[in-house]
């Protein structure tokens, strides 16, 4: 148990970098506390009431005072002057890190050296903020002893990390899990900072093995402070630690919040490579079945499809996995959706590559292909449409914090069908609901013998996406096959699609009631359960209009019979008697 760490008494002007590096001395070998310990009180300023200025407004504030600083030729001179003025903007300090890692400078060198005296010699956290904020752009190996040192203190050390990532990518993935992962983590936290490669192993294979227990940053960021890849590299045939490895693995490639974790991973081919390579070697458990299936699920059409892969070794990584994945003795819907999920992808073969198909000629129109992707069913049920387009997924190139809609959504609807009436189409939305963090859209429409893709829009920068034409003959045909495909299925969600095309084709089944159709699907979390929605006046006819839900649990019947009896039954009953209690 390492020694408690002590505050050395406040001193006025105390250097940051000099009072952390004193506290890391004191217990050498040793982590530092989980949320870095605290600052020395100089390092934040008390400004008491007043108001501070508006975001846009301290952006320009700050980035003035940085230039003004580099044009100072004393380097000394101007970190002081320029820690100062900041000080006495009232600016908020989250604000001073990415001002400063935005900035452009015309003289590099001086640049340089303004942000190492602020880091080595800044005794505030806006004056450290904004060194380690040029550094993310301008730092050199030279400056990853002093990040390192840094990420002792608390707020600091996520600018630490910010700066660390691009020099030193185990140092800022050991950084991040010392004060942002869980408890559970802490113990290879120790390991990896004693550099004891034995403890490390043993550490990485005591992490629990409930994928869902970790989340996607926090199984990158093990991955890359461990050296996974090197690891796997030093011992071909350590079986148990490649099961640990393909289960970081496949939780990376997990959407999460913030995007597909795996295009952020340093390592990402070399682990993949490596993981696919050896796959044969893992007993043949529907866990490891499972996530080797969704390995290669998100390489061919998902964020993993991305990465910087030489021409054709992402077609072979996607061969090795396959060629892997055993069809499973037992029944249940995890293996009924393995053996699916991986027939299709043999069935597609790979997706088209550098290697296999040059990009078109800027002449020729492009190639478009529409996806659904459905989730290993151990966790929540997640289905997504991806759209590909030549080959490779737009949506994590354009958005990658959203996720495809919902095929029901975006396909059965046909709203991707193209008018002449240009319209536009949501692609893809955030986890949490497009009135929080917003969504991709398109506009579709058609000219002539071309189906035109454009107008994209989502939060923030635009994104990056050119106008798409496509040969209208085959973006029909496209839509056409999509809409039809239900090899994507399992029997509620299936049941459920085929309630939607009968009440499409037949809108009086419901509006004889007074009733108007919601969401029919499944649940996120109960899959085998269809769900019929549907809004109107409640039976008795008096107050107002209520949502109703009718459960349809799955029976085993085929679902064409249970839908045909599900919509025979609404047309002779009032559906409101067959749903929920509201």
């Amino acid at each position: 148990m390492s020694a408690p760490h002590r505050r050395p008494a406040p001193a006025p002007s105390l250097y940051a970098y000099a009072y952390a590096r004193s506290l890391r001395d004191a217990t050498p070998g040793s982590p530092p506390p989980r949320g870095g310990l605290p600052l020395p009180g100089t390092a934040r300023p008390a400004y008491g009431e007043g108001a501070r200025p508006p975001y846009k407004k301290a952006r320009e504030i700050v980035t003035g005072l940085l230039h003004a600083g580099l044009a100072e030729p004393d380097a000394d001179r101007a970190a002081a002057e320029t820690e100062r003025a900041l000080v006495a903007t009232r600016v908020r300090e989250q604000l001073v890190l990415p001002t400063a890692a935005a900035l452009v400078p015309a003289d590099p060198a001086a640049a340089r050296a303004l942000a190492r005296r602020l880091v080595r010699a800044g005794t505030t956290v806006h004056g450290v903020a904004a060194g380690l904020g040029l550094l993310t752009r301008l730092g050199t190996p030279e400056d990853v002893p002093y990040l390192r040192t840094l990420g002792w203190l608390e707020d600091v050390h996520r600018y630490a990390v910010d700066a660390l990532d691009p020099l030193d990518r185990p140092a800022a993935a050991l950084l991040w899990l010392t004060h942002q992962a869980g408890n559970a983590s802490r113990p290879l936290v120790e390991a990896l900072t004693a550099r004891d490669s034995a403890a490390v192993r043993e550490r990485l294979l005591g992490l629990a093995g409930d994928d869902r227990s970790m989340g996607p940053d926090e199984a990158r960021r093990v991955a890359e402070a461990a050296g996974l890849a090197d690891l796997l590299d030093r011992s071909p045939d350590d079986t148990a630690l490649l099961g640990q490895a393909l289960r970081l693995l496949a939780r990376t490639v997990t959407q999460g919040d913030h995007g597909a974790e795996i295009l952020d991973h340093a390592d990402g081919p070399a682990l993949y490579g490596t993981v696919a390579a050896r796959a044969r070697l893992l007993p043949p458990d529907p866990g490891h079945q499972a996530r080797l299936v969704t390995l290669a699920q998100e390489l061919h059409s998902g964020a993993a499809h991305l990465l910087d892969w030489p021409p054709g070794r992402r077609e072979t990584v996607l061969a090795h996995l396959l060629d892997a994945v055993r069809p499973p003795a037992e029944a249940g819907r995890r293996a009924d959706w393995i053996r699916r999920t991986a027939g299709h992808l043999r069935a597609l073969g790979p997706a088209p590559g550098p290697a296999l198909a040059p990009e078109p000629a800027p002449a020729s129109a492009p190639r478009l292909r529409i996806e659904v992707a459905v989730a290993d069913p151990a966790g929540p049920t997640a289905v997504e449409t991806r759209i590909l387009v030549d080959g490779r997924p737009i949506l994590p190139l354009a958005f990658p914090q959203g996720r495809g809609d919902t095929p029901e959504r975006l396909i059965d609807s046909g709203a991707l069908r193209a008018g002449d009436e240009p319209r536009p189409v949501r692609l893809g939305v955030t986890s949490c609901a497009e009135a929080c963090c917003g969504a991709l859209y398109a506009t579709v429409r058609r000219e002539g013998p071309h189906v035109v893709w454009d107008g994209w829009r989502r939060p923030g920068r635009p994104p990056g996406l050119p106008a798409y034409r496509f040969d209208a003959d085959a973006y029909d045909a496209e839509i056409a096959r999509a809409e039809h495909d239900h090899a994507w299925t399992w029997p509620a969600r299936h049941t459920a699609r085929l309630i939607t095309a009968g009440l499409r084709d037949r809108p009086g089944i419901l509006t004889r009631w007074g009733l108007r159709q919601g969401w029919i699907s499944t649940y996120f979390r109960d899959p085998d359960t269809t769900v019929v929605t549907f809004t109107g006046p409640p039976p008795d006819g008096a107050g107002e209009p209520r949502q109703f839900l009718w459960h349809l649990p799955d029976d085993g019947s085929p679902p064409g019979e249970r839908a045909a009896d599900a919509l025979r039954r609404m047309s002779e009953t009032d559906p409101r008697t067959l749903a929920a209690r509201p």
